[in-house]
């Protein structure tokens, strides 16, 4: 098997960061340890993430997470499947920016572990993105109808805002984008000063960088402490802020 240049980079620094980890502990610790040991690393079934995707989305949003996940491949003994998904037409979306993003697959909940939903355009009520989510409804009745056992929902941001709208967050600890804040909390939201609040199979995080932490505390909470740790040295990024955790 081939590995192209950016894969052969990541490898390398994995092997460095890798090394550290062993280095600071003293032994092995790593993916291997955990299958021996029965932890998350060592369940055998893949870890399927969907990232959703619509006209508006916030680049930063949806990259961020989208990022953290892919690289978790690599400090892992599980198999890990990343993609981008729309209850549109798959095709084309339109970023935020402008940024052009194909979405090859539909909405498939079901073959998911983790739906995560970015935000984007909730201060611009007329153009794309939340609001006219919203507005148009398909998605947050499919968000709806998408909870089942061993399912986690996530959203950061303002993507937190189409939960709300789907009733996911009514009576629920939860956080978003801080401008969001009022509106999540007058549709019944319960909100905690936190930059990723861990409701069990709802996960939120606030603000447009948040998609790094939120998508580390899943990678740690569902693949183990030395995947998240492993990732961010690779990425050269330390996670910030609170998690609020039942």
């Amino acid at each position: 098997m081939s590995l192209n240049r950016r894969d052969l980079l990541r490898a390398s620094t994995v092997i460095g960061a890798t090394g550290a980890v062993a280095g600071v502990a003293g032994l092995g610790a790593g993916p291997a340890a955990h299958a021996a040991e029965g932890g998350p690393a060592g369940t055998g079934r893949p870890f399927r993430v969907h990232v959703v995707l619509f006209d508006g989305v916030e680049e930063l949003d949806f990259a961020a997470p989208y990022e953290v996940f892919s690289a978790s491949r690599f400090f892992t003994d599980r198999t890990v499947e990343v993609r981008y998904v729309t209850t549109s037409r798959p095709g084309f979306v339109r970023a935020s920016y402008g940024t052009r993003v194909g979405v090859e697959h539909g909405w498939a909940p079901q073959e998911a572990d983790v739906v995560v939903v970015p935000g984007g355009g909730y201060g611009r009520r007329e153009d794309p993105g939340v609001w006219a989510e919203i507005r148009r409804g398909t998605l947050p009745r499919a968000l709806w109808a998408a909870p089942r056992p061993g399912l986690t929902v996530a959203a950061l941001c303002t993507g937190v805002m189409l939960l709300s709208a789907a009733g996911l967050t009514r009576g629920r600890p939860c956080t978003t984008h801080h401008r969001a804040r009022p509106d999540l909390e007058r549709e019944g939201g319960v909100l905690k000063d936190a930059r990723v609040v861990d409701d069990g199979d709802l996960v939120t995080a606030g603000g447009i960088t948040s998609g790094l932490e939120l998508a580390l505390w899943l990678v740690r909470r569902e693949l183990g402490a030395d995947a998240a740790t492993g990732i961010e040295g690779m990425l050269e990024y330390e996670a910030r802020g609170t998690v609020w955790s039942r």
